[in-house]
């Protein structure tokens, strides 16, 4: 992995998403000269969310279904109740996240974005956090929860909320860089 001056992240998201959990992040990378693509469903404009209200906006690089975890260091998974809850009924969405994680580049998976793990089957064994609401089902999925800003376990890392985004993307650029 390079440096993170030298990284490419790829977030992938669909309609409500956490504002701050995507906007956030990858304002942080952008600003230490990381490269950034976001990949959705389709390439129409997404709506983010502050809370449960409409938030900002943006408009997707690429589809899921072209992306490929060898064109990119990590894959950022922001919440929102949600775009978590589509993307896990979508087989090229959690196929992608699977394919990150069998090729030990880092996934990180904020709030209520830990769904996608489970969905991807990638929790049982390990540690993980994750907004309070989906804990159980963390749990049920074989993980060992815990209540920390932000936990990493190989190349997963989780966070709690909007709040933990700082801690969260420092976990994240340690992973990428770490692997350097």
């Amino acid at each position: 992995m390079p440096p993170i001056g030298e990284a490419h992240v790829l977030i992938m998201a669909t309609n409500r998403f956490e504002e701050s959990e995507l906007f956030g992040p990858r304002e942080i990378l952008l600003g230490k000269g990381a490269k950034v693509t976001l990949a959705s469903l389709s390439l129409d404009e997404i709506m983010g969310t502050v809370h449960d209200e409409p938030g900002k906006s943006i408009k997707p690089d690429l589809l899921i279904k072209d992306a490929t975890a060898a064109d990119y260091d990590a894959l950022l998974l922001p919440g929102g109740v949600s775009n978590p809850d589509q993307l896990r009924t979508h087989e090229d969405a959690i196929g992608l996240i699977r394919e990150f994680a069998n090729t030990d580049k880092p996934v990180a998976a904020i709030c209520h974005g830990p769904w996608l793990l489970v969905e991807a089957n990638l929790l049982c064994g390990r540690q993980a956090t994750s907004w309070p609401s989906i804990r159980t089902d963390l749990k049920n999925a074989g993980a060992e929860v815990v209540d920390e800003e932000a936990v990493t376990d190989g190349n997963i890392i989780t966070s709690r909320k909007p709040d933990d985004v700082p801690a969260f993307t420092a976990a994240l650029i340690a992973a990428i860089e770490a692997r350097a």
